[in-house]
């Protein structure tokens, strides 16, 4: 197979796991509608069937992208793995970019066995070392070690994670930090503040992400409970869905309409306009996309001050860091500076959008992962990775 030219089109198929809602599947919109700036002609491949509703398939399409399906019932199958190769053998792309762990393996075996080059993305900067997961991780690992071509990381994080692990060697993984589309909605929030039922006087926190135990939502509803005992008008809204949303919900029963829980919206942007404040108290996360939708939003962030919200942040400059560990009282100490300080608010804000302006926008993304690809090409999917 003859690599493109530098500078020329790059024909890349995405293979990613699920098209559901997630950062990982969420993103692909974002790079879809900057692709061929970057001269990349994108296509994408769900692993799952595309059986509505299926948010990151929809946002896709918004875009101009109708993404297509292979459906797998198993990672670790010959079958499956013929699956992928003939799917992989019809649209012939000059690289193959996987998301996610049965993508990771399934697509890079059969990348490999067609001398395609291949380009695996980590999004993770913590690995499960229980049992359950254990084997699957091992597998997934030794395809993206002798398959892929590159392994990106997300972040610096996410790369010591996984060489710290065992899973690979240095020269096999590189550091291509994320981008995002501006999308901001400057004037849309006092609309969604009415159909939220948040007053204009309140002052509103926000925690928006996939509802997963690490994100460690709790320690928001904690923060609130403590901040109203002197801020009365101080609210909450959680936005997002998923399988620790029971548990989540069940905590914030004590404090009634004090916290809003709206499950997945589509419309970050004009939540963020809502919003005076947004707090990501995750124990660990490898680059959340959350953090750099509120810098180009213009909303100050509080986070943990770990993984790769160490990378987004510059502490007091462009947000503030907590912790760890991120308890509700350390969340709320740091909320109640920005509570009692508009200027610290706005001086935060405005650095964070020009903090998303320098690193994190998305054509400058695709840039990235384009010299990437051109440098996985050159090298050839039979020489051994690093």
């Amino acid at each position: 197979m003859t690599a493109p030219a530098r500078g020329s089109t790059v024909r890349a198929e995405v293979l990613i796991d699920t098209l559901d809602s997630g950062g990982a599947e969420f993103l692909l919109a974002d790079f879809a509608a900057v692709a061929a700036g970057a001269g990349i002609e994108l296509s994408v491949t769900s692993l799952k069937p595309l059986t509505p509703p299926v948010p990151a398939a929809e946002r896709l399409r918004r875009v101009g992208l109708e993404p297509g399906a292979v459906p797998v019932t198993s990672m670790v199958s010959p079958r499956e793995v013929a699956r992928v190769r003939r799917h992989l053998a019809r649209r012939r792309p000059d690289i193959v970019h996987t998301h996610l762990t049965t993508a990771d393996f399934l697509g890079g075996v059969a990348s490999r066995s067609l001398s395609i080059p291949c380009v695996t993305t980590i999004h993770a900067d913590w690995f499960d070392p229980g049992t359950a997961n254990r084997g699957r991780q091992w597998l997934t690992a030794r395809a993206r070690r002798h398959c892929a071509t590159t392994v990106v990381a997300v972040s610096e994080s996410a790369r010591n994670a996984y060489l710290i692990a065992g899973s690979d060697s240095p020269a096999h993984v590189v550091v291509v930090r994320n981008g995002i589309l501006d999308r901001a909605r400057p004037g849309v929030g006092a609309g969604l503040r009415r159909e939220l039922g948040l007053g204009d006087d309140e002052f509103v926190l926000t925690a928006l992400s996939k509802l997963r135990p690490e994100k460690n939502f709790e320690a928001a509803i904690d923060a609130v409970a403590l901040l109203r005992s002197q801020h009365p008008r101080t609210r909450l809204v959680i936005v997002g869905d998923g399988p620790h949303e029971a548990a989540v919900r069940a905590h914030a029963a004590r404090l009634g309409d004090a916290v809003v829980m709206t499950g997945h919206r589509d419309d970050t942007m004009a939540v963020l306009d809502a919003s005076d404040v947004l707090v990501h108290p995750s124990h660990f996360d490898a680059l959340p996309t959350t953090l750099l939708e509120a810098m180009a939003a213009s909303v100050p962030v509080v986070a943990t001050g770990v993984g790769g919200m160490l990378e987004i942040i510059e502490p007091g400059v462009s947000g503030i860091l907590f912790g760890p560990p991120p308890t509700g009282r350390a969340l709320a100490d740091a909320v109640e500076l920005l509570l009692e300080d508009p200027g610290l608010r706005s001086r935060l804000a405005s650095a964070g959008r020009a903090r998303y302006e320098r690193e994190f926008e998305a054509a400058a993304w695709a840039r990235r992962l384009r010299a990437v690809y051109d440098e996985a090409l050159s090298r050839g999917a039979d020489q051994p990775p690093g």
